[in-house]
């Protein structure tokens, strides 16, 4: 999972006719093997730390060097502006940590392909076309085909944390974007990834304690901090100046299969035939779904 997405690109007005060669496209899976294996990292983290603990490493440290970087400024805001702030900070800080929930208990890869749910779930509804539902049909088919391979092998309190991530990732969505239009470049980013580090410090200090300090867990977390926000953030905003948006989000589609790939390697997680073809519908829908909302995009959605 990663702290920006599309909406919130100062970058996301690339014109359409503006292509990328295959360094932006390196780029785009740079950005998404570093957000999935950093996901992985953190399940590595949780048998020392807590799920907590480690949600508190990855935003804590991830919140102070991005407002290192970005220095944002505090003057010339009004009540709107901190309260939206605010409100993406929250809705960060309870995607990752209910999602941390969910790949303590089921594997990497199903837990992204039922994450992503939320937000193919938005693209539906915004593009409000028969092909758009069409993708959704694709995508229940594989979420279908993930329930005959057996949600009592993935745990149904894992897979419900994983589809309840997946509606706050597309709350989070609309907010980067009003965010992203409130604030110059990545300061409403780093505002709000403040507000979630303080909010889930309470909740890592009580169950972590001072193992938070040990050079080993902080090393790790340093590393989880920039796998997961630092690199990716990036490496997305190199790719946008390159590659038009359309395509962008497509590659990013792949996220499921790269996050299954990172559970193999890492965590030594397997999958069967029928997950991995579970994975890929809903791949192919989140894909769809894209090519739909590009082509609403330049024509008026039928009422």
């Amino acid at each position: 999972m990663t702290d920006t997405l599309l909406p919130d690109r100062p970058a996301a007005s690339t014109p359409p006719a503006r292509q990328g060669g295959v360094g932006a496209v390196g780029l785009v899976l740079g950005g998404a093997l570093s957000v999935q294996f950093g996901s992985a990292v953190a399940a590595l983290l949780f048998p020392r730390t807590g799920v907590f603990g480690a949600v508190t490493l990855r935003l804590a440290i991830s919140a102070v060097l991005l407002l290192v970087v970005c220095r944002p400024r505090l003057r010339g805001h009004d009540r709107a502006d901190w309260v939206a702030a605010g409100a993406f900070g929250l809705a960060l800080a309870s995607m990752n940590s209910i999602f941390y929930q969910a790949i303590e208990r089921i594997p990497l890869g199903p837990a992204v392909t039922l994450e992503v749910l939320g937000p193919l779930a938005l693209s539906v509804f915004a593009a409000r076309r028969a092909a758009s539902w069409a993708c959704a049909a694709v995508a229940l088919a594989g979420v279908a085909l993930l329930g005959q391979g057996g949600f009592n092998r993935l745990d149904p309190l894992g897979a419900g944390l994983a589809l309840a991530a997946g509606a706050l990732w597309a709350a989070y969505i609309v907010l980067s974007a009003r965010v992203g239009a409130r604030f110059r470049g990545a300061d409403g980013l780093a505002l709000a990834l403040a507000v979630a580090a303080v909010v889930t410090l309470p909740p890592g200090l009580a169950t972590a304690g001072t193992v938070l300090l040990d050079p080993p867990v902080l090393a790790l977390g340093t590393a989880l901090a920039v796998l997961a926000s630092g690199l990716p953030y990036t490496l997305e905003l190199l790719a946008l100046r390159r590659l038009p948006t359309a395509t962008f989000a497509v590659m990013m589609s792949l996220g499921p299969a790269i996050a299954s790939l990172a559970g193999y390697l890492v965590l030594e997680q397997q999958l069967t035939v029928v997950e991995v073809l579970a994975i890929a519908l809903v791949i192919a829908a989140s894909i769809g779904a894209v090519r739909v909302n590009a082509a609403a995009a330049g024509r008026p959605a039928r009422r």
